[in-house]
């Protein structure tokens, strides 16, 4: 891995290409999910099953659309029983970690009679995009649905894209059936982000869509936001290491692989104040890249979006770490917990050298869809609050409008809408 000195003009350099991975970047790929969006909403079934056949190349009708209990049922046969154990316990842990998150409502009396309070309710239909192609990912689809389940949201419904035998991922289908989907439909790309956006003769409208996928699902879900609501606009997986001379270099290099191996867009950088460890994870890096699979895919993510940042003490190490606010960040320096206190923005943060990423990405509990491309600043992490909306309560008895009537009738006035004052005033007349 390329070795830098962290410096503020490489700060902004790096940062600025880190940002080409940004959706905005994918202008030219709008005008076809416009028409794909377009088409859908007009035409319904047809415009999905004409899209599924062009891009999936299988022919998909009202008989086939809709995943069976005895294709799932089927589906269990194809998977290793312990890996079933497996999604189950993930399960329970994504579940009870998710609980927590849960708010309840609330009311404050007032002496004078009024009331005021915050009613929190689940929606009603959530939708949940899980890609296809080169890989599945189980692992996201318990992330998706079991904040979901947690929020009690009533129906939700699952698009995943079909290959040419009209079969959906086995490993997508037990994991949805453990997370407790509701259905499950076989389409794909924007046009599936259509469906449900603004529903089909066979697919539901939903209230909100979440899930990852490609630059015209992103770019979809973009398009759709307002007439539904959607999670956040995922980019490519990134990881940011930040480390002193205690880490192990074999730890910190294996970690950076670890989200490199996702595609030739992920990001991974290690920023640290130790010259040594800078050059020994560099050493780490290529011996490790030699005898991994996806050897070719690491090295493009490490030739694009690959650094190792050397910086003159750890406050400049952090500022740029909140800089970069990545998806994941892992600290691994002498008293991790005092370094957290100074970290301002990233998406999630693993303390210590037995907390590895891929421990949040499958086991522990914290959902791992996560903001990417520096949207740590403003996004959170998928959560239970993503499925549940917020009422505001407001009752005044006659006592408590009488003491202040005079003042929202003034502000009311000020702002020239004297509608408003008079919907006050006249109680008082």
């Amino acid at each position: 891995m390329r070795i830098v000195k962290l410096t503020e003009e490489c700060k902004k350099d790096i940062l600025k290409n880190l940002l080409k991975r940004s959706t905005g970047n994918y202008t030219q790929y709008e005008e076809t999910v416009a028409q794909i969006l377009d088409d859908v909403k007009k035409n319904g079934d047809k415009a999905i099953f004409e899209y599924t056949k062009k891009f999936d190349k299988f022919d998909l009708n009202e008989l086939n659309i809709k995943v069976t209990r005895e294709e799932i049922d089927a589906a269990y046969k194809e998977i290793d029983p312990e890996y079933i154990e497996v999604m189950k316990a993930a399960k329970e842990n994504i579940a009870d970690y998710h609980r927590k998150q849960l708010r309840n409502s609330w009311i404050d009396t007032k002496p004078d009679g009024s009331i005021l309070g915050q009613r929190f309710t689940p929606i009603e239909i959530a939708g949940t995009y899980v890609p296809g192609g080169k890989a599945a990912y189980p692992s996201s689809v318990l992330m998706n649905i079991i904040p979901a389940k947690v929020a009690g949201v009533e129906r939700i419904v699952m698009v995943t894209p079909p290959g040419k035998d009209g079969k959906v991922n086995p490993g997508t289908l037990v994991s949805a059936d453990i997370a407790g989907v509701d259905e499950i439909y076989k389409v794909g790309g924007a046009q599936a982000i259509a469906a449900l956006a603004y529903g089909t003769e066979s697919i539901p409208k939903v209230d909100k869509i979440t899930g990852p996928g490609n630059i015209f699902v992103a770019l979809a879900k973009k398009a759709v936001y307002g007439n539904v609501g959607i999670d956040s606009l995922a980019g490519p997986s990134e990881i940011v290491v930040l480390a002193d001379e205690t880490a192990n270099p074999r730890y910190v290099a294996a970690d950076l692989l670890s989200q490199a191996e996702h595609d030739e867009m992920a990001s991974a950088i290690l920023i640290t104040t130790s010259e040594e460890l800078a050059n020994n994870v560099s050493k780490e890096v290529e011996g490790f890249t030699n005898v991994l699979e996806r050897k070719d895919i690491i090295n493009a993510s490490l030739e694009n979006f690959g650094y190792i940042l050397l910086a003159d003490n750890m406050d400049d190490a952090i500022d740029a770490v909140n800089s970069i606010a990545s998806e994941h960040l892992e600290i691994l320096t002498k008293d991790p917990f005092q370094t957290m206190t100074k970290v301002k923005n990233a998406g999630a943060i693993f303390l210590g050298e037995y907390s590895s990423e891929p421990l949040g990405d499958y086991f522990a509990g914290p959902n791992h869809i996560i903001p990417t491309n520096g949207t740590s600043r403003f996004f959170s992490p998928l959560n239970v609050d993503d499925f549940v909306k917020k009422s505001s309560i407001i009752c005044y008895s006659r006592e408590g409008l009488e003491k202040v009537h005079d003042k929202i009738e003034l502000f009311a006035k000020n702002e020239g809408l004297t509608a408003h004052a008079n919907s006050i005033a006249v109680r008082f007349e």
